[in-house]
């Protein structure tokens, strides 16, 4: 995807943020003599301190309590009352969880001892009650007795179950490490005149305790080294570790904690990463975290959060170098999060295991709101007014209303309501008609008004999906061309999210090629919730258990696409994860369940109208039988969902009947959806409407064992087993009524290719020849010729343009040639790294793709006189 001029600010001042990171990190250990100082300058107009003071730190401090407290002018606003209100009933009831504790338990029900969970959520509570003693404005829920009761608590832990160290560190590394810190740290923050007065050893006994829990660390401190310190987990250990230097008047702590948390503002060089990490923001709007899984739904939104709350920490401190770090996160919700969010729901291909919990989409974007009101107030201009039209567009787009009680600030919560009372338009960052190329976390979104279409693939860079700690227990096939099509104007809860999920099976998730077999889940296969066998380096968290059972990649390297304007192609090689490419080698041990893959090129057109899609070389190898899903779509029990056809003679299609549809029409009226099929090519199709009931606990052990009854309608080609390897081409046509369907007998769409070598499709109505080429040498589809592996899109407009658009989709190639046949063509424009010439027959192109990462490179050619 190109990049728009904030998405430019988003890498141009990386490379400055590294270095102000370096000096920073430089001035946390100065010289014998000097006294370390914080970067001057700031956005807030604040004067910058020229040394380093208690009243500084103090600001630092306010800032703090009035994110997660409110300000007694926030608190007095009507909009804040239910937020004020919750968070007392919150603390009512964890006090009479306290009252009722039993042995080894600060609250009732948390026993403590062996598990890490309750630990870390009984020093949540105890946060919790002390948010609702520090609410400036209001009645607080409590005083000085509540306050000492928690510092109390707080000593209890530390004794008890937490100061040990030679106890401590079960169970999973992030409790210790960032969870149970970030609950301690803000306690201590709230109640820092209490603590002081009344127990005034305490901060330091627990942060000395935290370093030493910082295991992943070195030296009690961050490593930029550890995988276990990247991204979203960085971001939130700087964090605690900046709040805990105010609260020791440990200035070294501040500046280097603020050097490191810099480090996630660089964009992701994916050949050059900085300290081997991979996990971040990629030029072309990726986020990818835990290495190698699509993640801006979770992490990236965890992220978000943690760097603009960073970003109110410390608004008129000095410590912040100026205003180009709300520029580079700016750049991150206009092409990283908007593209993502369709009509205020997120989007599942990139929530990673968040995908089988239930929370709704619209609750995730929640998170993404208050982070744009909250950055807006350090904008200014243009960039405040779209960051403020934005979160009106939200409001005014989704289907579900947004509950500002889930806004950890009451301060936020006044300013999004003063957002909505102002005279700025709403308005989407992007257009409504737009095609993002994730290419570097092996997503594509293609938007148009009335739908978007989100898929899903995966190649030896990005895992095909993500299980972990009992979440996504049937994940599969999730990067195997799975897609959702989200159409306007539906209350996707009732098509997607948690439910879809749990009704349709793991292989006939939409869109994916898959065998037909029996597979069971990890705790299925061992009893626990990883494969255990630390002899052969398999723990919890071992690098080990990350490649073969966490996020296996998968083997191939062949995932990509290209974008012209608001059209785009992706292909896919589809291939066996990392874990079975390791056993078929013998190097995995043999108790390691890992399963095969089907066999699948495939490609998707994607215009306007229409979402082309062409399969080759479909098997189930190994002897196994092979199902391709067209689609599946979910619908309540009782929705009037009626499916239509038509057959190639014009004569109505009946599902008794034995004639292969041309084409068919599912809709749902209650939701006033309709999506349309038609078939070009390959086996006649399988169409299935049926009820199911399910409990939402098959595909997370946490979740609440609920039945879901829902009509899945699926439609497949099925192949039996041992049957030769297929193809198929077929279209979605979102929102399409039955005389539009008709009417694609007559065009626009026709297939060029469709083999392993070569898929390519024309569109005679907008003009453009898409093509995707998988092997060594020379391709020809229609006009073009193109040499090797390649992802190719020409469009001839009016007036004789032509507007060509490559990539490599391998992300391995140096260079690769494109020639188009016919009179040669002037050169009108080309980016850079393109080269165009005459060539005896017509205009050759030869792009230097070296390093680019699966990027699209332009030309616009036109026709002599």
């Amino acid at each position: 995807m190109e990049l728009s001029r904030r998405s430019a600010l988003s890498v141009i001042p990386a490379a400055t943020l590294w270095a102000v990171s370096q000096a920073l990190r430089a001035e946390a250990d100065p010289r014998p003599g000097q006294a370390a100082v914080p970067r001057s300058g700031n956005s807030s107009g604040s004067p910058n301190p020229s040394s380093p003071s208690d009243e500084v730190r103090a600001a630092l401090l306010r800032n703090t309590v009035a994110i997660f407290a409110g300000t007694a002018a926030s608190n007095a606003r009507p909009e804040a009352a239910a937020k004020l209100a919750s968070l007392r009933t919150t603390a009512h009831a964890r006090l009479a969880a306290m009252d009722g504790a039993g042995r080894d338990e600060l609250f009732k029900g948390l026993p403590l001892g062996t598990s890490d969970p309750n630990l870390s959520t009984s020093y949540q509570y105890l946060y919790e009650i002390a948010l609702a003693t520090c609410l400036p404005g209001a009645t607080a829920s409590g005083g000085t007795e509540i306050r000492r009761q928690v510092v109390d608590g707080l000593v209890r832990l530390h004794d008890d179950w937490f100061g040990d160290q030679a106890k401590g560190y079960y169970g999973n590394w992030f409790h210790w490490e960032i969870g149970i810190p970030a609950h301690v740290t803000k306690t201590l923050v709230l109640l820092g005149d209490e603590v002081a007065a009344y127990r005034p050893e305490l901060t330091a006994t627990y942060v000395a305790s935290m370093d030493a829990y910082l295991r992943n660390g070195k030296d009690g401190d961050v490593d930029l080294d550890s995988r276990f310190h990247t991204g979203a987990n960085l971001a939130d250990i700087t964090t605690n570790r900046i709040l805990q230097g105010a609260l020791l008047g440990d200035d070294a702590r501040i500046t280097k904690a603020l050097a490191d948390q810099l480090t996630v503002f660089a964009t992701i060089d994916p050949y050059e990463p900085r300290h081997g990490v991979t996990d971040g923001f990629y030029a072309d709007g990726s986020f990818v975290q835990h290495a190698s899984v699509a993640y801006t739904g979770s992490y990236g939104k965890g992220l978000l959060t943690r760097i603009v709350q960073t970003l109110k920490i410390l608004d008129g401190t000095g410590y912040i170098p100026d205003d180009s770090l709300a520029g580079v996160v700016q750049g991150w919700i206009t092409d990283g999060f908007a593209p993502l969010i369709f009509e205020g729901w997120m989007m599942e291909i990139v929530k990673g295991r968040a995908v089988s919990r239930t929370g709704t989409g619209y609750a995730d974007v929640t998170a993404v709101v208050e982070a744009v009101v909250d950055l807006s107030a350090h904008t200014s201009g243009s960039d405040a007014e779209a960051l403020e039209g934005y979160v009106k567009f939200l409001r005014q787009t989704s289907k579900a209303s947004l509950d500002t009680t889930s806004f950890v600030s009451p301060v936020s919560i006044v300013r999004h309501a003063d957002i909505l009372a102002s005279p700025t338009p709403a308005k989407d960052l992007g257009p409504a008609a737009s095609h993002s190329a994730f290419n570097a976390m092996d997503r594509t979104v293609h938007r148009r008004p009335g739908y978007a279409f989100a898929l899903a693939r995966s190649s030896d860079r990005i895992s095909k999906y993500e299980y972990m700690s009992g979440e996504n227990l049937m994940p599969w096939f999730q990067g195997d061309g799975a897609h959702h099509l989200y159409l306007s104007g539906a209350d996707q809860r009732q098509a997607f999210g948690i439910d879809y999920l749990t009704a349709v099976e793991p292989h006939r998730l939409a869109g994916v090629t898959a065998p037909v077999e029996t597979r069971r889940t990890v705790p299925e296969l061992y009893g626990t919730l990883w494969y255990d066998n630390p002899g052969r380096g398999f723990t919890s968290s071992s690098e080990s258990q990350n490649t073969y059972v966490y996020f296996p990649r998968g083997t191939h390297r062949y995932s990509g696409g290209v974008r012209l304007g608001a059209y785009g192609v992706a292909g896919l090689v589809q291939s066996d994860d990392a874990a079975y490419a390791a056993r078929e080698a013998g190097t995995l041990p043999e108790d390691l369940v890992a399963y095969r893959a089907a066999g699948a090129t495939r490609s998707w057109f994607m215009f306007d109208d229409e979402i082309l899609v062409l399969s080759a070389g479909v098997t189930g190898l190994s002897g196994r039988a092979v199902t391709t899903t067209v689609d599946s779509r979910i619908a309540a029990p009782s929705a009037p969902v009626v499916i239509t056809g038509g057959l190639r003679d014009g004569a109505p299609w009946q599902r008794a009947g034995s004639s292969p549809p041309a084409w068919l029409r599912y809709a749902d009226e209650e939701q006033k959806t309709a999506v349309g099929y038609v078939f070009l090519s390959g086996p006649p199709v399988v169409v299935a409407l049926d009820t199911v009931t399910r409990s939402r606990r098959l595909v997370r052990l946490a979740n609440p064992d609920t039945a879901v009854t829902k009509q899945v309608f699926t439609l497949s080609y099925e192949q039996a087993a041992g049957e030769r390897p297929a193809s198929m081409a077929h279209a979605l046509v979102p929102n399409a009524s039955a005389q539009q369907l008709a009417s694609y007998a007559h065009g626009p769409l026709s297939v060029l290719s469709n083999t392993v070598r070569l898929q390519a499709a024309q569109h005679s109505r907008l003009g453009i020849t898409a093509v995707n080429t998988f092997t060594p040498g020379t391709h020809r589809a229609g006009h073009l010729s193109i040499d090797g592996p390649a992802s190719v899109m020409l469009r001839r407009t009016r007036g004789g343009t032509y507007s060509l658009a490559v990539s490599d989709p391998t992300t391995t190639r140096r260079s690769l040639s494109v020639t188009l046949h016919g009179r040669p063509l002037r050169h009108v424009s080309a980016d850079p790294g393109v080269r165009v010439r005459p060539v005896p027959g017509g205009t050759r192109l030869d792009v230097t793709t070296h390093h680019s990462y699966g990027r699209s490179f332009t030309a616009t050619l036109r026709e002599r006189p």
